[in-house]
């Protein structure tokens, strides 16, 4: 893409009549100088969010293990021989316990993800039941709970679901190598449910998992080309988990996670670009730079569904040392 082109872009972000991106314009990102990409995600970035504000979600499992999905990356799967054990959903107090130490902590959203294909109608009673109190908190309130049925988003809707996570994981193209159990137009269609439903969507993939640069440069266009931009896109770098098939994936570039979020914020101004899971490897230099490229929403907390996330006390100092704050 030209540089008018991007200035463009930068000057009037995501909206109507905003151009709609091409995986070649997209690999033309990818393939700046780094420091030019971050220059230009920084103009974005700035012309949308107050660079200085970080959104904190915290995560919680309600519901661990035994999933029927073969997804590659993950040990919740009952595929694999993984230390992760199956666990019941959790009772009502117990995750309402969760949701305020969080909002003690800091965090202004609070994520349940239980590991499903999908839910069950009974299931999804409680699961209402927990958006209700959560939400009665005064937090933003998001789950993750797999492919939706009819009806199912609406009733998430009406107990006062702000946001509903779905990832794409990775592009269509590449899709097949990492999950077989489904679809890349299943996860697709429950977007789509989500979005009818009037839900906040938030979606984004998982860097790292063998993909090529133009898989992930596929993945962003394919979000940002949804007929809405997801409000939240959370990037994750992967962690290879001991008993997935992708156990033994070698570490991905950093330079190369930092061109992925400095994509995601050109392509959609108006999202919240999240780090995700792999944070804790993460220096926090390169956390900052990924911040330099657009990123400002992270989860936040000790852990994450089943992989660790940095202390809540070294994410403190590195907010004083950069200057920057909580939203």
């Amino acid at each position: 893409m030209q540089a008018s082109t991007l200035a463009a872009v930068s000057s009037n972000p995501q909206s109507a009549t905003a151009p709609r991106w091409t995986v070649a314009e997209v690999l033309e990102l990818y393939e700046l100088p780094l420091m030019d990409l971050i220059w230009r995600a920084q103009g974005v970035h700035r012309a949308n969010f107050d660079p200085n504000a970080i959104q904190r979600s915290t995560l919680l499992s309600v519901k661990t293990g035994g999933c029927s999905e073969d997804c590659s990356y993950c040990s919740q799967s009952a595929r694999y021989d993984t230390d992760t054990q199956r666990e019941r959903l959790m009772p009502l107090d117990e995750v309402v316990a969760a949701a305020k130490a969080a909002k003690d902590k800091g965090a202004s959203r609070f994520c349940m993800g239980a590991a499903w294909k999908g839910p069950k109608d009974n299931d999804l009673d409680r699961v209402l039941d927990m958006v209700r109190e959560v939400k009665a908190l005064g937090m933003q309130t998001c789950v993750t709970l797999g492919m939706l049925k009819d009806g199912q988003a609406e009733k998430l809707k009406d107990a006062g679901l702000d946001y509903y996570n779905h990832n794409l994981d990775t592009d269509k193209e590449f899709y097949g190598q990492v999950i077989k159990t489904h679809t890349h137009d299943d996860r697709l269609d429950t977007l789509d449910q989500v979005r009818d439903a009037g839900i906040n969507v938030c979606s984004g993939g998982i860097i790292g998992m063998g993909e090529s640069r133009k898989n992930r440069a596929a993945l962003i266009v394919q979000l940002a080309n949804l007929p809405q931009p997801p409000e939240s896109v959370p990037i994750n770098n992967l962690v290879p988990i001991p008993g997935t098939p992708l156990a033994d994936n070698p570490r991905l570039d950093p330079f190369e996670f930092v061109r992925t979020i400095a994509a995601a914020r050109i392509t959609m101004p108006k999202s919240w670009v999240r780090l995700s899971a792999g944070r804790q490897e993460m220096s926090d230099e390169l956390q900052a730079l990924c911040f330099l490229a657009g990123a400002n929403s992270m989860f936040y907390g000790d852990h994450l569904l089943t992989t660790g996330n940095p202390e809540v006390d070294r994410d403190d100092a590195l907010f004083a040392r950069l200057g920057v704050k909580a939203v």
